[in-house]
């Protein structure tokens, strides 16, 4: 089966306003290892403009449409809307609803045998009214709104059900502007232009899996969906006179061991945009980049390049993850926020057991070894501090990112403690990218 989500207006329209209709073809797959699995769902969110949807096994081919050209912005418009996001919902979901007169407004809530769950009646003024919406133990409501003569009914997921909960519908308040077409399109659920990051997530059973990409052509996606176990086809690698070995984590090909390449330079000297790849060893011991990897300044990692996903001092064929990368790497082996979550966006402290099961299973201070569940292997390496002193060791491990903050002063970063199971995900107006930190790469 195909799903097919069209941004854009009818085909008469595209020729009346000298625009066209470009279509590109989304497949998906999964595999274990080698083997073929069945996808229970395709969750497809987009990173640049928000939005998202969701096929349902047999569902698995994706066709997004979207135009070529400059649309007409004078075409008409009733000014009567009903949205809901986001769809599908696993908490709450914000409804709007626009009117352009003053009107009773009556909305009903039924299940998909047609079922009323609940009614709600209200005169309300011009203007765009915001409803909230708890969902309940129903997986699927259709909501019906009802004014002047009018009525639209729009479908929404309930993607985490509650047991015994009744879904609520509880009045927000009103903006007395009427809510465009174009304001409210991108709210109510998934919108693709060329150049959009998308992320992809493939469940099956309990499992979850993700991939991100900028699609420009028809293609296939192939969700992997086995982990702790060497990369399939890259099981080792041998890199600046050391032989790394590799992990599959779902869909991610990492280095199991800290980068640890280049010339260690001593703790007080800046690194510098040279031919030489340079690095610090805690406490200035060698052994120790041994044992936990080097530790780079930002700009060194990167090569002295600005742009997220670059090689920097990574393999041929692998890069520096970037900030999004790490949140699919962490939704994935958390057992209570998933990929995708809006958990891994906000605050400092992210997750609920993602970094234990990231730590090493020894070597971490006062018993705060983690599982190593999935292979990750995540050791205590410290940090070498902006103020040139080096401390952390065993208590604390910590990763950069390839992706700025805001501009060119600051960059994300992923640090794991001995004390605590979250992984914190942090920028430090201090510091900024002179840190000494350690890398990861992961493959292409």
């Amino acid at each position: 089966m195909k799903r097919t989500l069209s941004i854009a207006c009818l085909a008469l329209l595209s020729t009346l306003t000298g625009f066209s209709q470009q279509t590109i073809e989304l497949t998906y797959t999964a595999i274990d290892s080698a083997s073929y699995v069945q996808l229970d769902s395709i969750k497809v969110m987009n990173r640049t403009r928000g939005g998202d949807t969701t096929l349902y096994w047999n569902d698995t081919v994706l066709v997004l449409s979207f135009p070529v050209g400059l649309p007409d912005i004078n075409s008409r418009k009733d000014g009567f809307e009903l949205h809901s996001y986001p769809n599908p919902v696993t908490d709450q979901a914000t409804i709007e609803i626009s009117l352009p007169e003053q009107g009773e407004m009556k909305l009903r809530m039924t299940d998909v045998l047609g079922r009323q769950l609940l009614e709600i009646s209200k005169d309300l003024q011009p203007g765009t009214h915001t409803f909230k919406f708890m969902p309940g133990s129903k997986r699927l409501y259709l909501l019906t709104v009802m004014w002047n003569g009018y009525h639209k009914t729009i479908k929404i997921v309930n993607s985490a059900s509650s047991p015994g909960r009744e879904c609520t519908i509880s009045y927000q308040g009103y903006d007395d502007v009427v809510a465009t077409e174009e304001a409210s399109e991108a709210k109510q659920g998934f919108t693709f232009e060329l150049g959009d990051e998308l992320l992809y997530i493939g469940y099956v059973d309990t499992l979850e899996s993700g991939l991100l990409d900028i699609p420009d052509t028809s293609q296939t996606y192939t969700f992997q969906f086995a982990y702790n176990i060497p990369c399939p086809g890259t099981p080792t690698l041998d890199y600046g006179g050391k032989v790394y070995n590799t992990v599959q984590i779902f869909s991610q090909c990492w280095l199991k061991e800290n980068l640890n390449v280049g010339t260690m330079i001593p703790g007080n000297i800046e690194m510098q945009d040279n031919d030489t790849i340079e690095k610090y060893c805690y406490d200035e011991l060698p052994p120790n980049c041994d044992d936990y990897g080097g530790l780079y300044q930002w700009d060194e990692m990167m090569q002295y390049e600005l742009v997220q996903s670059s090689q920097g001092i990574c393999p041929r064929e692998w890069h520096i993850p970037t900030d999004e990368e790490w949140k699919i790497l962490t939704g994935s082996i958390d057992s209570q926020y998933g990929i995708g979550d809006y958990e891994w966006d906000v605050g400092i402290l992210t997750g609920y057991d993602a970094g234990l099961h990231l730590k090493s299973q020894d070597g971490w201070l006062n018993g705060g070894n983690g599982t190593d569940l999935y292979g990750f292997t995540a050791l205590p390496n410290g940090v070498r501090w902006w103020y040139i002193n080096f401390s952390g060791v065993r208590g604390m491990s910590s990763f950069w990112t390839s992706t700025e903050y805001d501009d060119d002063i600051y960059a994300w970063r992923r640090r794991l403690v001995y004390f605590h199971n979250e992984v914190a995900r942090y920028i430090s107006t201090i510091a900024r990218k002179k840190m000494g930190k350690g890398v990861r790469c992961v493959k292409d």
